[in-house]
Parts: C-alpha cells; structure tokens; sequence
C-alpha cells in the first residue's frame, strides 16, 4: 500500500509526567515560564547528584499492592496511559479491550530491580533466598506495557521497544503504524523512564566524563552552551492516545496533531558517537515520507543531550538540511528537565504540540556562551518567541549504538 493510501492517524489525548509538571497544561506552563525540574538527588554508592525528579501520584491510577508488586517504569506507564484516555475523551466502556495496543519505548529496562535485589541479598552475606519471587516479572523487558493492560484490563498487543533515547518517538511510531495497518483501533505510544533509580547509569556517565555538575541545578542542562559539561539523567513518561482521523472525527473527539510521517535509520558507526550524515538523512526522509520539504517545517525540537560532539554533530546536520529554511524554529526541552532517556522523544513533543494552537516557542534554557559549532539559524534561546505560523513539527530523537529518529506533524 502506498503511503498515501494508509489511513490518517492523529493524536486525541497526552498522559504524562515529567519533572516539572504532571500533565500537559502544568508541563507547557513551566516550559514557557522558565521553570527547571532538575534537583539535588541522593543515588545508592554515588551520593548526592542531579537529577530531574518526577512528583507524581502514582496511586492516582494504581492501589498500594500493585505499586509495590510493580515496577517505578511501571507507574509511570499506568499514570500516562491513564491520563491518556481520560484527556482523550475515552470511557472505560468505550474501549473494546482486544482492540487496544500498547506500546512503550525504553532506554532499558530491569537495571533497577536487579540492583535492589543484589544490594538485598548482600544485607544477608548474599544468601539468595532473600531474593523476591517477583524480581522475574519486574525485569522482562515488556513490563512496563504489560502493567498498563493489566491495570487497564486491555488484551491486545502490549509490548515495549528497545530504543535507546529514541525510544520515545519509536512507542508512537509503533502506534501509528499498527492503526494505519487494521491491527488495532486504538493505540497508546510513547515512552517512560526509571532510570534515575539505578546507580549505574550515573557511574557509567560519570566514568565517560558525561555526567552534569553545577552549583545551581536549575542551570546544569545546558545544551548547546559553551561551558555544558554533560547529561542531567531524569525519569519521566508521556504516552499518546493514538487514532485514525476517521474514527476520532466520528466521536467528536479532539485532535491535537496528526501525525503525518517518520523515519528511523542507523549510523553503523560507533556505540555512543553519534554521526551527523545519518542523522541529516533521517531528518529528510522523515520529511519525505511526509510529503514535505525542509522549508515547509515551522519548529524542530531537538535531541541535544548537552554532550559536546552529540549537540555539535546534531546541529552540523540541521544546518545542512535547514540551510534554505529561513522560517524554522529550533529548540531544547532538556534544558528544563534533563535528559529522560526513553521518555524524551514523546516528552519532548509532548511540550511543543501546544505550539500548533498558540504559536508560541518555548526557548532552550542555560545558554549563556553559545557554542559556535552550535550555531544554527532560529535558535530559540532564553524566552519564548511568537512564530508567524506552526503548522508543522519535527520532533528528533536520538540514541546510543546510532540509532535516529524523526516524527513529522501537522496541525490540523
């Protein structure tokens, strides 16, 4: 089936958390007002760091045992996917449970279950029956989707997709898909994060010589500055009620975008380098498969993770393929809450998508020297800015071992 041919997919509702806000009005809100979510944080053999902690209720949608039977990735997924449908308009009597997919981007999963189990057993000279009977379902790698259909009661596809820090756009990428094909009728996609409550993460970054420091953790995300010195790890998730135009026009629901293309690709060059020519290439196919051009792109929301060669390589790529865009603008979200691994991508969306109706930019916090390798035409930088027009956006999400990914959507 051509592209053209597949039935058009939309969003209708937006479930999230993220360190400054529990829902998309508060999380727009902060992001325009300047406000960071990223705070001292106490991590087990590392001690105190930055992090962008996530505040919310997780008993809002879950009871006490499943909390503790379950997984923090878990939770989150349960809180986005809850908020989803009830931003979505969507009755639990509505839903035709076998009809229903949910998919759930990560980073990584199990990271966190593992260590607290092995830190357990080494309180008892690690004798192993100390370790929990529930440490197998915790730390499968579809646990975070398979806690949403069992709180949700859904019997259709549930399984999570390991991204890297692309993971988030390829939940909704999953989604999209999965609509256009008959699959299912409705989707939930996106991404979540835990990964602030495991400590080797934070070793591993600081071992690179990636880990974020600063005296004032509002300021220590700073991408694209001349004086960033690494990644701010946070937690966090967003997921997305996904629907064909048709079905979603038919129960009046509201539509927020649709999204109307998306690539994915490799660089096959280095575990964690990233590489601009591929990265330049995932952008224009994107864009193709779209039916657009570079010049018909108002807002790119972008990866830039505040590592130097991963903020320069990106922006290198953006140049090259918005040299002759003069309407573009450009800006950073983990400047306000970090860097939320598998939840970036749709996080990320999740603060510009108000864009369509107020035409207004946040800005990328912190960058008080610009880089000049970082330089690149409709930076937004320090305030928001009111755009002539944002009918298109380019949400770019990138990950370790090369993998790229760009979503394209339009107001509608």
């Amino acid at each position: 089936m051509r592209r053209a041919d597949l039935p058009r997919v939309v969003i209708t509702g937006v479930g999230l958390t993220s360190p400054n806000g529990d829902d998309l009005e508060t999380f727009r809100t902060n992001l325009l007002a300047g406000v960071s979510g990223v705070e001292e944080f106490e991590v087990r053999h590392v001690g105190r760091t930055l992090a962008g902690v996530c505040h919310f209720d997780a008993l809002r949608h879950q009871k006490r045992r499943d909390v503790r039977r379950g997984t923090r990735a878990g939770s989150i997924a349960v809180y986005c996917a809850s908020e989803a449908l009830a931003r979505a308009g969507l009755e639990s009597d509505w839903l035709v449970p076998n009809r229903v997919g949910v998919y759930v981007g990560t980073t990584e999963h199990g990271n966190v279950e593992t260590e607290n189990e092995i830190h357990s057993v080494a309180q008892h000279d690690f004798d192993l029956s100390f370790w929990s009977h529930h440490h197998n379902p915790r730390t499968v790698a579809n646990s975070p989707a398979g806690e949403v259909s069992l709180n949700l009661g859904l019997t259709g596809p549930a399984y999570c997709l390991g991204g890297a820090c692309a993971a988030g756009n390829l939940g909704l990428i999953q989604g999209v898909q999965m609509l256009q094909l008959g699959e299912i009728d409705l989707a939930l996609g996106g991404g979540v994060s835990e990964s602030i409550h495991t400590f080797g993460i934070f070793a591993s970054f600081r071992a690179q010589g990636a880990l974020a420091s600063h005296a004032d953790p509002a300021r220590a995300s700073r991408p694209f500055d001349l004086d960033r010195n690494g990644i701010v790890v946070a937690e966090g998730g967003c997921l997305y009620a996904l629907e064909r135009l048709e079905d979603a026009r038919a129960r009046g629901a509201p539509i927020l975008a649709e999204v109307v293309g998306h690539h994915v690709n490799s660089d096959a060059s280095d575990f964690v380098l990233p590489l601009a020519e591929r990265q330049n290439e995932c952008m224009r196919a994107a864009l193709e498969s779209a039916g657009m051009s570079p010049a018909d792109v108002d807002l790119v929301s972008t990866h830039a993770t505040a590592t130097e060669q991963g903020d320069i390589q990106e922006c290198r790529a953006m140049r090259e393929v918005f040299s002759d865009a003069p309407g573009v603008h450009v800006n950073n979200t983990k400047s306000y809450i970090g860097h939320a691994m598998g939840a970036a991508g749709a996080l990320e969306l999740a603060g510009n998508l108000p864009s369509f109706t107020d035409r207004v930019v946040h800005p990328t916090l912190n960058v008080e020297r610009l880089d000049p390798e970082c330089e690149m035409r409709g930076l937004v930088l320090d305030r928001p800015r009111t755009a002539e027009r944002v009918d298109t956006i380019l949400n770019l999400s990138f990950g370790m071992l090369g993998i790229n990914s760009a979503v394209v959507l339009r107001r509608i």
